[in-house]
């Protein structure tokens, strides 16, 4: 039986093509809190079937909200059980009446079972070397021994060295980039930041990573159906926390101002995000109802397009909303958090200092309201994004896409299936 395998195996041209449609493209979304991973695993797969009609991606992810968004013809998504990250910085199971190490052996069968199943020709993995809790290690295990080409792709900035490289340690990311990694995209620029400069690679996998530039956004298709409130009809700020989950000191901030200043003139739309406190929001309204220059949103899953039309953009300075706030042109002014990362914090820094954005920050001075008034005046004479050359900034799609077509090349006859079959 082992010899006929061997000569079936050899005989390549009897073995059906891998692909015969497209390239196959597999993304693991590190989803465990709020909104930032999916979008960006959103931005990169509506671009590869964009550009390449033919393919097919899939997404992996965990988020409660994926269902909310739109995806482009050939992208899809598996939904694995949501795990949600506690305020002490623990985790626990999102819905699941199931200890944590249950519902991450879930997880990572799901993960590999969909690995196996979908066969992909590259196989992108976001943030985390490993995923939450090493629950990608069996995938990449499975995947490498196939050939298929495996990429982690991570934002431009981690986090302060300080606490990145004995997270890193801890978690054996540092070992598994090395071993399984063929290539590593920093979604931002060398010469921006860059994040895994405190790890001390050796060469050989330094010589892997691709500084891709930031992720170009464009408008969706067709516009939301959520109603705009009267105030987007004249030129408005929008107030934006993404996820909303760790957004309430930049609402109350915003807020106060308006509370403290009668004068201010331009007014906000303060956006919360789906991750909101019940109870904070309610609150918020309240306040928000006795401001005419203020009104709210619970939620848009098209912000594109009340980015577009905002006159500027008021946010906590996330990846996504800073790939948007770059592609829209829009004045912005970045109000980071310090806790539990200083990645924000980090980002608004070295995009100030390139004057791309402002940035008010609690970090070293108080937050009073008279701060924040101050710098709501100055966005209107602040100057636009685009007022700074700064070459490759946002050719973030179309490096990835370079690199795709290096990588996901024409399909080889497709052999594994069999020998798994023969074992």
């Amino acid at each position: 039986m082992a010899d006929a395998v061997m000569d079936f195996r050899t005989d390549l041209s009897s073995a059906p093509p891998r692909h015969p449609i497209g390239a196959r493209v597999l993304i693991y979304s590190h989803d465990t809190f709020g909104l930032g991973h999916l979008r960006r695993s959103r931005a990169l797969a509506n671009a590869i079937v964009e550009e390449r009609p033919d393919a097919s991606v899939v997404i992996i992810s965990g988020s409660p909200v994926i269902g909310n968004f739109e995806f482009g013809s050939g992208v899809d998504y598996i939904r694995i059980p949501g795990v949600t990250k506690l305020p002490d910085g623990d985790y626990r199971s999102l819905n699941l009446n199931v200890e944590l190490d249950e519902a991450v052996g879930l997880r990572q069968a799901l993960i590999l079972q969909t690995a196996k199943a979908f066969q992909p020709d590259v196989f992108i993995v976001d943030k985390e070397p490993t995923g939450f809790r090493g629950e990608v290690v069996p995938a990449l295990d499975y995947l490498q021994a196939t050939g298929c080409r495996l990429v982690l792709g991570i934002r431009d900035v981690m986090d302060e060295p300080a606490l990145l490289v004995p997270e890193w340690e801890r978690k054996g990311a540092k070992d598994a980039l090395a071993r399984y990694y063929d290539e590593v995209w920093v979604y931002g620029l060398k010469d921006v930041y860059q994040p895994l400069e405190a790890l001390d690679l050796p060469p050989e996998v330094q010589k892997r990573i691709t500084y891709t530039g930031y992720l170009r956004r464009e408008v969706p298709p067709t516009q939301s159906l959520t109603r705009y409130p009267k105030i987007t009809k004249q030129p408005f700020i929008l107030v934006t926390t993404g996820g909303g989950g760790d957004g309430d000191d930049l609402i109350d901030w915003v807020i106060s101002a308006y509370e403290a200043d009668p004068a201010l003139e331009q007014p906000a739309l303060i956006l919360f995000g789906p991750f909101i406190d019940r109870d904070k929001r309610r609150a918020f309204v309240e306040r928000i109802a006795k401001q005419p220059k203020l009104d709210v949103m619970a939620f848009d899953n098209k912000i594109e397009w009340l980015m577009k039309k905002a006159d500027a953009i008021v946010a906590m300075g996330g990846y996504n909303t800073f790939c948007e706030a770059l592609s829209f042109d829009k004045r912005t002014l970045i109000v980071p958090r310090t806790k539990p990362r200083l990645e924000q914090y980090i980002r608004a820094v070295q995009a100030e200092r390139l004057g791309l954005v402002s940035m008010l920050s609690d970090y070293n001075e108080p937050r009073t309201p008279e701060r924040m008034a101050k710098a709501l005046r100055a966005l209107s004479t602040q100057p636009r994004p685009s007022e700074v050359v700064i070459p490759g900034l946002l050719d973030g799609l179309d490096r990835v896409q370079e690199r795709l077509k290096a990588l996901a090349k024409p399909a080889l006859p497709y052999v594994a299936a069999y020998n798994q079959a023969a074992e």
